[in-house]
């Protein structure tokens, strides 16, 4: 399955968690995180925008830990962002996630690499935006290689936005 980033400013955000949180069920928590990522990317903006939501999607974990649960997935398309994609903007949206990450009871100190995790926000893309930082690669090294990504991103992309 292949995928290319929507044209102009598009935003993508993976979304995935395979450990209860506060809220109950991995599958509660992107439930509950939704709104509040919404926010997060409007305040962040300070714009109105689109926004395409995936259906959430059960998948089996990949690389990691042997016998970890299955993961719960989904993808936000985030639509209209006028201003142009940089590196300082891409890194305070990168804090934000991983404020949201915190909210919901994640603790990168304490985590195995691809490991269990009570919710995980990744950037997938900013448009064509390329950006290589150590905090920090867009667009995503592996999304091609995910079809527990692509699959939900296909489906944000053909579905109708929400205002």
């Amino acid at each position: 399955m292949s995928v290319a980033p929507t044209a102009g400013n598009d935003l993508g955000v993976a979304l995935g968690a395979n450990r209860s949180s506060a809220v109950g069920s991995p599958r509660a928590t992107l439930l509950a995180v939704r709104p509040l990522l919404e926010e997060q990317v409007q305040v962040w903006s300070s714009q109105a925008l689109g926004f395409r939501w995936s259906e959430l999607h059960d998948t089996t974990p990949v690389g990691g830990p042997p016998d970890q649960p299955c993961y719960c997935n989904a993808v936000l398309l985030v639509e209209g962002l006028k201003a142009p994609p940089g590196e300082a903007a891409a890194l305070q949206l990168l804090d934000a996630l991983q404020g949201l990450e915190q909210q919901f009871g994640r603790d990168r100190s304490l985590e195995q690499r691809w490991g269990p995790r009570s919710l995980d926000l990744d950037l997938l893309f900013w448009g064509e935006f390329r950006l290589e930082h150590p905090r920090l690669l867009l667009p995503h090294p592996r999304l091609h290689l995910r079809t527990f990504v692509l699959a939900p991103l296909l489906e944000a992309m053909q579905g109708s936005a929400s205002r």
